[in-house]
């Protein structure tokens, strides 16, 4: 329940700055995945028949933060407040983007400075870029830590929970489709993958951080008021393990394939589609990524929809394509996952948050453990597909994930432990 005091304030101004936030970790998340493509045509050029499980090692480092930082984002809210937390989480996304920018100035500067190992030649700057991933990550993560709570805890006249989260979804989803074209059309410039340079990489990075920058100081400037109930005051301790609530534990789980179906539809099938002899892989991740624009947009007026009526119907249909997909062996129906795909973050959080009091910025940090699915999946994926010789059977591990969700929606979500 909110304060007196919590009824007066208006958030609509703190709402709407966490909503932009949003974008930008949709935006770097995805183009951070679009990467895998360009650098394995560059960087990992003499890598051998491993070429695709090293590119996805991209996305493993990046995914790889959520389990490890979820918790300094919980701890970081606990001393900082919300506000203060955000702040030190986008000093955190610079250094990651100066790493960015270092692995391309290295490279170039150094072009003969490489790795052996067994029969690869891996150059140092790919492993900078694999360490700038995972702190931008790291970064995202913490951002995620205050963004799903903040969206879920602050009422805003005329919302529910699932809906704020659904609206923060669509500017995340901006961010995703507008990430692909950024990485082949303005880093770099449109180019064949055989003719793009790593020095390419440097002017477009030191103008993200520029970006970060004025917004860190434009946030410094803002009000953003903590929100009473959501995290736990000053010297007061939890008497009950997180992990007590059977239905947050599940939907850790549920996350963790949430995210990893999402990540290998989003970051791999534009290898999918380079293996079929696709025109414009491109497109297919902008369309995917745009579908969970469009079904965000849906889903931010569902005001009546329960988020747990919400999750089957999102599961099932998402389960039917991606088995579809492998079927014919077209990348085409993949795409259209994304529309399905959109809600299932802010239905799966809604449910899984629910009934836990003061335990839930605490609950928001452990829930970012299952992000990891974003990072193990896909490796997984690029695996079997350099096992297989092919990514058609790889879309295997979508389907099961799918099957996991809603089993989550079904039974796995019902509550049965509250904090009170």
């Amino acid at each position: 329940m909110m304060t007196q005091q919590e009824k007066q304030i208006n958030y609509m101004g703190p709402f709407l700055t966490i909503v932009f936030l949003f974008l930008i970790v949709g935006f770097l998340t995805t183009a951070n995945t679009q990467f895998q493509g360009p650098l394995k045509e560059t960087f990992l050029m003499k890598v051998g028949n491993l070429k695709n499980t090293f590119a996805t090692l991209i996305t493993f480092s990046w995914f790889l933060a959520y389990p490890i930082c979820g918790g300094i984002g919980s701890s970081w809210i606990n001393k900082y407040g919300y506000k203060g937390t955000l702040i030190r989480g986008l000093w955190v996304m610079i250094v990651g983007l100066g790493l960015f920018f270092a692995s391309s100035y290295f490279t170039v500067r150094f072009p003969d400075a490489d790795i052996m190992m067994g029969e690869s030649i891996i150059p140092i700057g790919f492993f900078i870029f694999l360490l700038g991933s995972f702190v931008v990550g790291a970064s995202a993560t913490i951002l995620q830590v205050v963004i799903n709570p903040y969206l879920t805890a602050c009422r805003v006249k005329g919302t529910q929970a699932i809906q704020r989260l659904a609206i923060g979804g669509t500017a995340n989803s901006v961010g995703t489709t507008l990430a692909p074209y950024f990485v082949t059309g303005v880093v770099f410039g449109g180019l064949a993958m055989e003719d793009i340079q790593i020095s390419q990489l440097m002017m477009p990075f030191l103008a993200l951080m520029l970006t970060i920058v004025v917004v860190v100081f434009l946030l410094m400037r803002l009000s953003l008021p903590d929100i009473q109930g959501t995290r736990v005051e000053k010297g007061e301790k939890l008497e009950k393990s997180v992990w007590s609530f059977r239905h947050l534990t599940l939907g850790v789980c549920a996350i963790f394939f949430y995210v990893g179906v999402e990540v290998c539809i989003g970051a791999n099938i534009n290898l999918y589609a380079i293996e079929r002899n696709c025109p414009s892989p491109a497109l297919m991740a902008t369309l995917y990524w745009g579908g969970m624009l469009i079904g965000r947009l849906i889903g931010s007026s569902l005001s009546k929809v329960p988020p747990r009526v919400q999750l089957v119907v999102t599961t099932l249909s998402a389960g039917v394509l991606a088995l579809l997909a492998i079927i014919f062996n077209n990348p085409w129906l993949l795409t259209a996952v994304g529309l399905f795909h959109s809600i299932m973050w802010g239905a799966i959080f809604t449910l899984a948050v629910a009934h836990l009091g003061k335990y839930t910025s605490v609950a928001s940090g452990v829930f970012m453990i299952g992000v990891v699915g974003g990072a193990i999946l896909p490796l997984l994926q690029g695996v079997f597909a350099d096992l297989l010789e092919s990514w058609r059977w790889s879309w295997f591990i979508v389907l099961l994930g799918e099957l996991f969700m809603l089993y989550y929606a079904l039974v796995g979500s019902r509550v049965r432990q509250t904090a009170d």
